[in-house]
C-alpha cells in the first residue's frame, strides 16, 4: 500500500490533492506556505486537511517502519511463511500487525513454553481434537520424572490450549470489540489514601463505575491522575460469562470429557491473558481518544489565545501587582523596549498609596504612556482600583492583563538573555506589558503548557502536544505574519521555513548590520539558502523598505507579475498598492498561466487592497464589578461582568475580578443542548454571567450564562 492510499482511506480528500500536497512534502515545504501559496496544486485545501495528510503520512511510516520490522523478525526466526507474509502485508494498522506477530514475541518463557519443554504438547492436540473420552488414561502416558502426576500433564495441556486460544484472531478480536463497546471502567480508594486531605479533590472517584465508552475524556483523565498518584484503582471489565461462552463456542464441539478439560483451559485463557491484555488495550485506546480530546482543546483554547486582540505599538506602564512584596511597575516604548522600572508599595503592610499615585501621574507624563496594563494576579483589583484613583492629564486606557505563563517566562533563559541586568519580578512586568501590545509576539516565548488554557495538559502524551502546539503557534504567526526588523528569536522561529538556528542568524545579521531593507537582503544571512527564502519571505513584513510589496503577503515570486499589472494599468507600485479603484480596474483572467490561476491572484487582489492587514481584531477595555474582590463578596443570583479564560469540553471558566475563576457548565451555556463548548463561547470574550452557588471551602464558584 502506498501513503497516498492510505490516506485515502482515511479522508474523502481528492486523489489528485493528496498527491501533490505529498509531493510539495517532499520538495520540503512547510504547512503554512502550501496553504498559502500552492492552492493550485492542492485544489484549495486548507491548513486543517494539509494537516491531516501530514499527520496520516506520519501514521503510516510508523506502520510501516513497523511493518518491516516485524518481517524481519520472523525471517530471523525462519518462520515467515507466504501465508503468514500475506496476512502481514495486507494488515491496515498496528493492532492487526502486533495480533499476526503475537505467537512470535515472546521475551520471556510462558506456562506454555515450560508444558511443552516437558513433551506436554501431543496431550494438548489430543484434547483439542476432542476424540478421547477417557483424557486422565491419555494423560497417564506423559507423566515421569519430569510430569509426576496426570493432573499435572492436564494442567501444563491446559496451558498449552490457553495460549492457543489466546492466539486466536478470531476470538481476540470479538473480545476486542466487547471491550470497546461494552466495557465498565470502575475505582475504588486505596484504603491507606482515604483520610488524606490531598486525596480528597478525586473523592468523587472513591466508589465509581460507568461505560467506558461514555466516559468524558476529562473525567477519564482525572480517574488515571487519581489512579497514577495512588488515590484509587481502576479495574476494566466486561460481562465475564459472555465472553467465556463465545470463546467456549468457538473450541468446544463435544460434550466429553475432553470438553471439561478445554473449558478449564478456556477459563485459564481469558482470566490470565485475554481479559488484562484486552483490558490494558481498551484502556489505553480510551485514554489515548481522551487525550486527542484534551489535546484538541488545548489547541483550540490556545489558537484563540495567540490571535487576542493587540494594543498595538503604544508606549504602555505596565503592572504586575502585589502586597508585601510590592507592585512592579515599568514603563515600555513602543517597540517593547524597558524604559523604566521600579517598585511602588501602595497596599498594606505598607500602605503607601498616596506615594505611589502621585509616582504614578509622574511616570505617565515623563514617558508619554498611552496605556496601562495590570496583571490579573495578586491585588489586582485593588491595584486597579488605585489607577482609577489617579487624575492623569490624559485619557488612559487601563486593561487588566492576564498573569498566565509570566511567571516561567521571567525565569527562562529567553528573559535573561533579553534582561540580563535585571531580576524576574521586573520581567514579569514586562511581558505583562508586552503582551497587551501583542499577545502572539509575547507568549511564543512561553512553553504553551504553561499558559494555562487546557484541561489536564500534564496528563497527556507530552510529545503529542508539543506536536500539536507547534502547529498551532506556527499557523498563528504564519496567519498574522512577523515584522523582520522587530521580531524576537522565538517569534521568528515559528516562520515558516525558519527553524531556531535561523532565527538565531537573522538575529545576529541584523544586530551586525541594521535593518533589513528589503526581502532580498534575507539572502545574506548565513546559512539561509534558496528553500529557505521561498518558504519563508513572504510571511516576513518590512516596513518602508524599499519595495512596499515587502510589507504584504505577496510572495516575491509574484512580484514581476504584479509590476506588470501596475504597468498595464499606467500606475506605479505606490499608486496601485491600497487603491480599491486601481485594484478594480484589473482584469485578473488576463494574467493566469501554468503556475498561477484564479486562487493565487484572488489573493494577490485581496493583499493588494489591503496590504499587511492584521488578522485580529484591537484590545478592548473591560471593566469587572466595582463591588466584587474576594470569592466572599459574591451572592447567588447576582449577575456579573467576566471575561471567557479558559474552554473545556464541559463548560468554560470566567474571570469574575477575583481569584477564583467560576464554571459556566455546559449545560448552563444557554437554553437548549449545546454539542460544542467553542460554538457558543470563545476565549477572552465578554459574557455577564449568574451566580448560581459558591463553595467557599472549596473554592469554586458556579455560574449560569442563562440569566
Amino acid at each position: 500500500m502506498t501513503a497516498s492510499a492510505y490516506i485515502r482511506q482515511h479522508t474523502d480528500l481528492d486523489e489528485s490533492a493528496i498527491n501533490n500536497t505529498l509531493e510539495l512534502f517532499d520538495e520540503g515545504c512547510t504547512i503554512p506556505f502550501i496553504a498559502r501559496y500552492r492552492k493550485e496544486r492542492t485544489g484549495n485545501l486548507d491548513e486543517t486537511a494539509i494537516e491531516t495528510i501530514n499527520k496520516l503520512l506520519k501514521v503510516f511510516n510508523e506502520l510501516e517502519k513497523r511493518r518491516s520490522s516485524i518481517l524481519s523478525s520472523l525471517e530471523e526466526q525462519e518462520v515467515l511463511t507466504t501465508e503468514l507474509k500475506e496476512k502481514i502485508t495486507a494488515a491496515q494498522n498496528l493492532t492487526e500487525l502486533e495480533d499476526l506477530y503475537l505467537p512470535f514475541k515472546k521475551t520471556r518463557k510462558t506456562k506454555a513454553d515450560k508444558a511443552r519443554a516437558r513433551g506436554l504438547e501431543p496431550l494438548a492436540k489430543i484434547l483439542m481434537a476432542q476424540n478421547s473420552r477417557d483424557p486422565e488414561s491419555q494423560a497417564m502416558r506423559y507423566t515421569g520424572k519430569e510430569v509426576p502426576s496426570t493432573e499435572d500433564a492436564l494442567e501444563g495441556a491446559r496451558h498449552i490450549i490457553a495460549e492457543w486460544i489466546n492466539e486466536r484472531l478470531d476470538i481476540r478480536n470479538y473480545l476486542r470489540r466487547s471491550f470497546e463497546r461494552h466495557a465498565e471502567i470502575s475505582c475504588k480508594v486505596v484504603k491507606a489514601r482515604s483520610q488524606e486531605e490531598d486525596a480528597q479533590k478525586y473523592r468523587d472517584y472513591f466508589d465509581w463505575a460507568e461505560s467506558l465508552s461514555r466516559c468524558p475524556s476529562h473525567r477519564l483523565l482525572a480517574i488515571m491522575r487519581a489512579a497514577n498518584e495512588g488515590v484509587i484503582r481502576v479495574n476494566i471489565s466486561i460481562d465475564e460469562d459472555r465472553a467465556l461462552d463465545h470463546i467456549y463456542n468457538r473450541i468446544i464441539r463435544s460434550s466429553n470429557a475432553c470438553a471439561d478439560q478445554l473449558e478449564l483451559a478456556a477459563k485459564d485463557a481469558y482470566k490470565r491473558l485475554l481479559a488484562p491484555s484486552l483490558a490494558n488495550e481498551a484502556l489505553s485506546k480510551a485514554k489515548e481518544k481522551a487525550e486527542t480530546t484534551a489535546i484538541e482543546v488545548f489547541a483550540k483554547n490556545l489558537r484563540q489565545l495567540l490571535l487576542g486582540a493587540p494594543l498595538g505599538e503604544k508606549r504602555i506602564l505596565a503592572i504586575d501587582p502585589g502586597y508585601r512584596s510590592g507592585c512592579k511597575v515599568v514603563c515600555l516604548g513602543a517597540g517593547g523596549e524597558l524604559l523604566h522600572n521600579e517598585t511602588l508599595y501602595p497596599h498594606p503592610p505598607q500602605k503607601k498609596d498616596r506615594e505611589a499615585i502621585k509616582k504614578l501621574s509622574t511616570l505617565v507624563n515623563a514617558y508619554k504612556i498611552e496605556a496601562i496594563a495590570i496583571g490579573n494576579g495578586t491585588a489586582s483589583r485593588e491595584t486597579e482600583a488605585l489607577v482609577k484613583r489617579v487624575r492623569f492629564d490624559r485619557d488612559l486606557q487601563v486593561f487588566v492583563v492576564s498573569e498566565a505563563g509570566a511567571s516561567v517566562y521571567s525565569a527562562s533563559s529567553i528573559a535573561r538573555q533579553e534582561f540580563p541586568n535585571y531580576d524576574v519580578t521586573v520581567r514579569g512586568a514586562v511581558s505583562i506589558g508586552r503582551r497587551l501590545a501583542d499577545p502572539l509576539a509575547e507568549l511564543v516565548k512561553i512553553d504553551p503548557k504553561s499558559i494555562g488554557v487546557g484541561q489536564y495538559q500534564h496528563d497527556v502524551d507530552q510529545t503529542r502536544l508539543k506536536e500539536e502546539l507547534d502547529l498551532v503557534v506556527s499557523s498563528c504567526v504564519n496567519k498574522v505574519g512577523v515584522n523582520l526588523n522587530t521580531a524576537s528569536e522565538s517569534l521568528l522561529s515559528y516562520v515558516s521555513g525558519i527553524g531556531p538556528k535561523m532565527a538565531s542568524n537573522i538575529v545576529a545579521w541584523r544586530k551586525e548590520n541594521g535593518k533589513f531593507k528589503n526581502r532580498n537582503d534575507l539572502k545574506m544571512v548565513p546559512r539561509l539558502g534558496a528553500k529557505a527564502f521561498e518558504q519563508s519571505a513572504a510571511f516576513l513584513r518590512i516596513r518602508e523598505g524599499d519595495n512596499p510589496l515587502d510589507n504584504s503577503a505577496v510572495h516575491p515570486e509574484r512580484y514581476s507579475l504584479v509590476k506588470k499589472m501596475a504597468k498595464d494599468l499606467g500606475k506605479n507600485l505606490d499608486e496601485l498598492i491600497g487603491s480599491k479603484a486601481a485594484i478594480a480596474g484589473i482584469t485578473p483572467e488576463k494574467y493566469t498561466s501554468d503556475s498561477v490561476g484564479m486562487l493565487t491572484l484572488n489573493d494577490i487582489l485581496k493583499e493588494l487592497e489591503k496590504p499587511g492587514l492584521d488578522p485580529r481584531e484591537k484590545a478592548r477595555v473591560f471593566e469587572f464589578a466595582p463591588h466584587i474582590k474576594t470569592i466572599a463578596d459574591l451572592k447567588p443570583g447576582e449577575v456579573l461582568p467576566g471575561i471567557v479564560n479558559n474552554i473545556t469540553n464541559f463548560g468554560c471558566f470566567v474571570d469574575i475580578g477575583i481569584k477564583e475563576s467560576g464554571l459556566v457548565h455546559i449545560s448552563q451555556l444557554k437554553d437548549g443542548y449545546v454539542a460544542d463548548v467553542n460554538e457558543v463561547v470563545s476565549l477572552h470574550e465578554h459574557v455577564q454571567v449568574k451566580v448560581l452557588s459558591v463553595d467557599i471551602d472549596r473554592k469554586r464558584v458556579q455560574l449560569s450564562m442563562i440569566l
